[in-house]
């Protein structure tokens, strides 16, 4: 299946937006610790494991070239 040029551009904008996401999970753990010192917090783990998680998968199944 060919892609057409508006479609490349769909999925780099959308690598763009999940990398974007990893990033602000990982921003959101640093800055949360920082802020409350709270390194061991169970919470502030699964909000950035899901951010991170997201982001890391999406931002792979859209980089992914076709053949």
């Amino acid at each position: 299946m060919v892609e057409t040029e508006s479609q490349l551009v769909s999925k780099k904008y959308l690598s763009l937006f999940y990398a974007f996401i990893a990033s602000l999970g990982v921003a959101f753990y640093l800055s949360w610790n920082i802020l409350y010192g709270a390194w061991f917090d169970v919470g502030v783990y699964s909000v950035t494991a899901v951010l991170v998680g997201f982001g890391i998968i999406g931002f792979l199944l859209y980089s992914m070239k076709e053949e």
